[in-house]
């Protein structure tokens, strides 16, 4: 069904009936939902008219521009945004391929356009899609402006306000191709002189994401050896989601040492993500990795400003931010918080534990493509591998492991849990409770400089715990200590 084929006021694809809750869910990085369930054609143009309304309240004549991934029907979703955005009067900007979404947030910078869409669900199973929007700033929306278009989504479900704006015949759409300006971008923020002149060899895993074509031709130009496996579109990604875990890059890890290459990267589904693989095919969690890269801009870079983390990351990046004598600043967990620090030019690099970065003078919104050029470029200046400047990196500041583990609650579970979450507890683990920090969810600082964080999800049944200790031995430990915390009947 056309969209431009239905009246203002009515509802579109919903058979008649009322719907009485809003399908639609911003989470820390927009609205994500399984396709042909909650995604629908029906639901994406609510959303749209939603955002539509959103950003007409902000100015007149919007721009915006319109991206998607490389999943099931990614192009028609953003078609179907571009044709709703385009009744309203708003200029949109298309896509022609799927890029990545830290290319959609640069052009919306480098355009000065008033926002983006993007339909993506990111290193989401391939069962989902989403849309992530982004303000004129190129961050991701903050809670304030997803809370605004839910409330508008309801306006829209309950007729008072109509999907559909006056002009059916003259949707203003134009062509947008991201990518050359963006790699421009990046030529100047990373030392690809440098990552030629070491000779590397360099694996590339793009998880059949949107990363194909930007990340492998900048480190062919630099003058690398690289090899790319999963270099096309497959929809399922292969049966194992496009995340670059350590499970999912086993085979990244089998090439980069068959190959003898110094390093493997891998980019997730939308490329905002990043995943790394050390020369002997070890996965490197990027906690560490968001510590290396802080101290190389720092050290040999020699950025100004702090460093930034949220409140679930290591805290390997305090003793940095220390050692160099800058502050650090904690955030709620969502890169919309770190944007804003970048924003505000605080922090010479600031991540999230979940695989997410961005630096100095770069977007407001996570950036795998520019962290895997980093670290190439760190390893190349440094002659080191990861895990050696790690082992140099401890020596300085003192050793941390960190670990993350979600846990499915049942329901009466996850009632007790709430319950013991908003309690201030003295002690955990026989160790005495230093420090309580609410920032998002319970965090415990104990007395050694241990810490445990849990947050249960709010859209599913689930417990996500952090832990991190001075030695593995300890890390275990605690770990075992918060699932007991967390199932016992107390």
């Amino acid at each position: 069904m056309n969209c431009g084929m239905i009246a203002p006021g009515q509802g579109c694809g919903y058979n008649g009936f009322q719907m009485t809750a809003s399908p639609i869910k911003f989470g820390t990085s927009g609205w994500r939902a399984i396709i042909a369930d909650d995604f629908t054609i029906s639901n994406v143009r609510l959303a749209a008219a939603a955002i539509a309304y959103h950003l007409l309240e902000k100015t007149s004549r919007p721009r915006v521009i319109i991206g998607y991934d490389t999943r099931f029907m990614s192009e028609k979703f953003a078609d179907t945004v571009a044709e709703v955005l385009g009744t309203h009067g708003i200029e949109t900007h298309v896509c022609h391929r799927p890029d990545p979404t830290p290319a959609i947030a640069h052009a919306v910078l480098h355009e000065r356009l008033d926002g983006g869409v993007n339909i993506t669900a990111s290193h989401n199973p391939a069962e989902y899609s989403g849309i992530k929007f982004s303000g004129s700033d190129g961050a991701p929306a903050l809670p304030e402006v997803t809370k605004d278009i839910e409330g508008k989504v309801g306006k829209l479900l309950s007729g008072e306000m109509s999907l559909l704006g006056p002009m059916f015949a003259a949707p203003q759409r134009r062509p947008a191709d991201p990518r050359p300006a963006f790699l421009d971008d990046l030529r100047g923020k990373v030392d690809l002189k440098a990552i030629g002149a070491a000779r590397m060899k360099i694996a590339y895993d793009p998880l059949y994401g949107t990363a194909r074509g930007y990340l492998d031709d900048l480190l062919r130009e630099s003058g690398a050896d690289v090899t790319v496996i999963h270099d096309y579109r497959d929809v399922m990604f292969s049966g194992v989601g496009p995340e670059p875990s350590e499970r999912n890059l086993a085979e990244l890890s089998q090439v980069v040492r068959e190959k003898g290459c110094a390093l493997g990267v891998s980019t997730d589904g939308d490329a905002d993500r990043f995943g790394f693989v050390d020369a002997d095919g070890t996965w490197i969690q990027p906690n560490y990795i968001l510590a290396l890269l802080a101290d190389y801009l720092i050290d040999v870079r020699k950025f100004p400003g702090g460093i930034g983390r949220s409140v679930a990351t290591t805290h390997l990046i305090d003793a940095v931010a220390k050692h160099h004598g800058v502050p650090c600043y904690q955030t709620p967990v969502g890169f919309k918080y770190v944007g804003e620090l970048i924003k505000q030019d605080k922090i010479a690099l600031g991540g999230e534990e979940s695989a997410g970065l961005s630096i100095r003078g770069h977007l407001p919104e996570k950036d795998g493509l520019i962290a895997c050029l980093l670290m190439a470029e760190a390893v190349a200046r440094r002659g080191e591998s990861i895990q050696q400047q790690l082992q140099s990196l401890f020596k300085k500041v003192g050793a941390f492991y960190p670990t993350r583990i979600n846990l499915k609650l049942e329901p009466n579970v996850q009632k007790r849990l709430a319950e013991k979450l908003k309690r201030d507890w003295d002690k955990f683990d026989s160790q005495k409770v230093a420090k309580i920090d609410r920032t998002d969810g319970l965090k415990m600082i104990l007395e050694k400089g241990s810490w445990v964080l849990m947050r249960p999800s709010g859209t599913e049944p689930v417990v996500r715990v952090y832990c991190e200790a001075a030695s593995p031995g300890e890390l275990d430990r605690l770990s075992a200590a918060a699932k007991r915390f967390i199932m016992e009947q107390r």
